[in-house]
């Protein structure tokens, strides 16, 4: 196979990160004899920086004629610091997102057992997590009709069938390739627009027989992810709900840089992790690349490379036993091993294998 792959390293720890989730791409992809070539284009705070847009056209070209894009993270403190900002570099994700077309946002929540210690919750709780969040990404409040002024503000959480109706038949067939469970989050109680998720998934649940759908109000959804994670399978829901229950879920595994996410929908595949961009700790070569390497994992899967994308799952588990870890997961005393080391670490084992 030839894939041709956009690569956006952002801000932060993006760059460091992302080199890692190159290297080893090609680290597999010279294993199992594919060709892989890749297009590199700016986006978030360094974009604007450069060009004064956080998702610049350039970049959307390039994104919409590759095979697939693997991001890192978007985000700077000056921005963040600056409340007047018009221009964000989160609003380069937002671009993306709607530009290609990425309404499903999906993101794995699993413990490793050589990290349960490290998960805020209880072992007892948390060993054998393993569930999908499925976020609606394109609707909602977040692309909705805003307003503000001194004494007032709004935003509008509008959503039509076809946005509820696509979403859920992805929920639905991820959920008939793993254990059948479906668990629909709204807020049906009090607001218009999830009844109408409701209504419609309802419906919908009728063309899936073999699949088990329950309905869950968000807030008691995110004292069930705590209370009892393994109860779940495949969790979906509208795009605010989504962004909160995807953060809360994924410090279940110890760290956030353990965790990585798919974006699809109708043009070109965004694969990145899930956490952000960590100013403070660019360039000090200790970001976790884990979670970015396991986004090449979800990259090949995508592609039905599965083998290849098994063998990028056990070099990171391999990694994980043999204590090659970056210091937020290391055990004490362990040794010390950068975003380099472990990048290094992760090719050497695959090239081995």
């Amino acid at each position: 196979m030839e894939l041709k792959i956009a690569v956006l390293a952002g801000d932060g720890i993006g760059p460091e990160i992302s080199a890692v989730g190159v290297d080893v791409l090609t680290a597999v992809c010279e294993k199992f004899g594919h060709k892989v070539r890749y297009e590199y284009a700016i986006c978030g705070a360094d974009a604007i920086d450069k060009v004064g847009d956080p998702f610049p056209e350039s970049t959307f070209e390039t994104c919409k004629n590759c095979d697939a894009v693997l991001f890192s993270a978007v985000g700077d403190p000056k921005y963040d610091n600056d409340p007047t900002a018009k221009v964000r570099p989160e609003q380069g994700l937002l671009a993306m997102r709607k530009k290609l077309g990425l309404y499903a946002n999906i993101r794995p929540v699993q413990t490793f057992k050589c990290l349960l210690h490290k998960s805020p919750l209880r072992a007892d709780l948390v060993e054998g997590a393993d569930f999908l969040c499925i976020r609606e990404l394109t609707g909602g409040m977040y692309f909705g009709e805003k307003y503000q002024d001194n004494d007032k503000a709004w935003d509008t959480n509008y959503y039509t069938r076809p946005e509820i109706e696509r979403i859920l038949r992805v929920a639905f067939d991820y959920a008939r390739r793993r254990r059948k469970h479906v668990t629909v989050v709204d807020k049906a109680n009090v607001l218009a627009s999830s009844r109408l998720w409701r209504q419609i998934a309802q419906e919908m649940a009728l063309q899936y027989p073999d699949i088990v759908t329950d309905y869950m109000f968000v807030d008691n959804a995110a004292m069930k992810m705590i209370q009892e994670p393994c109860f779940f399978d495949v969790i979906v829901t509208e795009n605010t709900f989504g962004d909160i229950l995807t953060d809360e879920g994924s410090v279940i595994s110890g760290s956030m840089g353990l965790l990585p996410s798919a974006s699809t929908g109708d043009s070109t595949p965004v694969f990145e992790p899930i956490h952000g961009s960590w100013p403070q700790a660019k360039g000090q070569n200790i970001a976790n690349p884990l979670a970015q390497v396991l986004s090449v994992a979800m990259l090949l899967e995508h592609f039905d490379l599965k083998e290849e994308g098994a063998l990028v799952r056990r070099a990171v588990d391999a990694s994980l036993d043999a204590c090659v870890r970056t210091p937020e997961i290391q055990v004490e005393g362990g040794a010390h091993y950068g975003t380099k080391e472990v990048g290094q670490w992760l090719v050497d084992y695959i090239r081995q294998a």
